[in-house]
């Protein structure tokens, strides 16, 4: 059977740059991307589970791949309405994570 693969990139300009993202692909972790970095990960075809964390807020995604299907998703971190605001006064605050499936 033909394997299929994933890549998960954070390569957006619109990311703050800041913080790692956890990167778990069906319960593993398979990666701690920061700014500019991607993963690529051979998998069976079948259902999936992909999940992103950027230890503030998290997204998941279920997705099937096909027998040699690649699929790929962008993840970034981005900065909620006052996340600049608490990071000058207390220095964290809030970063939104998005995880979106490229066509």
């Amino acid at each position: 059977m033909d394997q299929s693969s994933i890549t998960v990139s954070r390569t957006s300009e619109a990311d703050v740059k800041q913080r790692q993202i956890l990167v778990d692909l069906d319960g593993n972790r398979i990666a701690e991307l920061t700014f500019g970095k991607s993963i690529t990960r051979k998998v069976p075809p079948g259902r999936h589970e992909l999940r992103v964390d950027n230890t503030w807020n998290r997204k998941k995604a279920e997705f099937d791949l096909a027998p040699g299907e690649h699929a790929r998703f962008q993840t970034l971190s981005r900065a909620g309405r006052f996340t600049w605001f608490l990071v000058a006064a207390f220095g964290a605050g809030p970063m939104y994570v998005s995880l979106e499936r490229e066509p």
